[in-house]
């Protein structure tokens, strides 16, 4: 029987301190992923919404009242901050006044919390989706070869729509997807004692697509000048013109998170380049 470290012994157990230990292994926290509860988020903001409606009415209805009445007190202290104040102090306090006072303390309350969750939710909602390799490796070590957690939450990476992770890798790339899936990585065995996962480090794969980008750069400019000096004839310089213009987009699509309007801007100024090339008698031979 293999001589098992704490760690894997602890694991092998099952719990919340074991589960905590394996997802805080990861030394670039992708394996932070958690239920984002949207329904319920969405259920808290309709109530507190709600809430805050049933106060604007009613604070609608005491001023209409106001507006109605002859009792110049109310209506100075409809209009006048220190008036209120003082309605509401002492033997003398008026039930009016002190009911206004509470309504605007109660709406400053539940406005406060509202923005805040408001402004949370709009947080929550722009953190993105775990991949799917991580979300692989989650699920097979909560789950295999029997849950570590027990009750509600053996379940909760049932649903992937409702899962966000903390941080994802800044490169969401096809170059740096395609690496992350096949890059070599630190074989770790899971809990199951049958099946295997792999750890990297991200830094790694953003070294690798920084120096594939060079590389690619540089054989863009240097083989498009190398082949129209080889080149001849108008018709074979525009066909390598639209042709290198063509891969280069592609190219700056495909290793790059660039957006449309910067691929456009790219591939406009490369084949301006090219242009001048072509237009550059100095580049031919003839």
């Amino acid at each position: 029987m293999p001589d098992l470290s704490t760690n894997d012994q602890a694991e092998r157990q099952g719990g919340y301190t074991a589960a905590a230990s394996w997802i805080a292994r990861d030394p670039d926290s992708e394996t932070f992923v958690f239920r984002k509860f949207d329904k319920l988020a969405a259920v808290n903001l309709l109530y507190l919404q709600s809430e805050i409606l049933d106060l604007e009415k009613r604070l609608e209805e005491m001023h209409l009242i106001t507006i109605g009445s002859y009792d110049m007190n109310l209506r100075d202290a409809a209009s006048t901050w220190e008036t209120l104040v003082s309605q509401c102090q002492g033997d003398g306090a008026r039930q009016d006044a002190k009911e206004r006072m509470r309504l605007i303390r109660e709406l400053r309350q539940l406005l406060r919390e509202y923005h805040e969750t408001l402004l949370l939710q709009s947080q929550v909602a722009q953190l993105k989706r775990p991949e799917s390799r991580v979300l692989a490796a989650l699920r097979n070590f909560f789950q295999s070869p029997h849950h570590i957690l027990g009750g509600k939450a053996k379940s909760f990476l049932n649903n992937s729509a409702d899962l966000v992770a903390l941080k994802t890798p800044a490169e969401v790339d096809y170059l740096s997807s395609f690496l992350r899936r096949n890059w070599v990585k630190k074989k770790e065995m899971s809990r199951d004692g049958v099946n295997q996962y792999g750890r990297f480090e991200e830094k790694s794969i953003t070294l690798a697509v920084n120096i594939v980008t060079v590389a690619i750069a540089a054989i863009f400019l240097v083989g498009s000048i190398i082949g129209f000096y080889h080149a001849q004839g108008s018709v074979t310089k525009l066909c390598m013109i639209a042709g290198f213009t063509v891969a280069f987009a592609a190219s700056v699509g495909l290793i790059t998170n660039a957006r449309r309007v910067e691929i456009f801007a790219a591939t406009a100024a490369y084949a301006a380049v090219l242009v001048v090339f072509v237009s550059n008698g100095a580049l031919s031979p003839n």
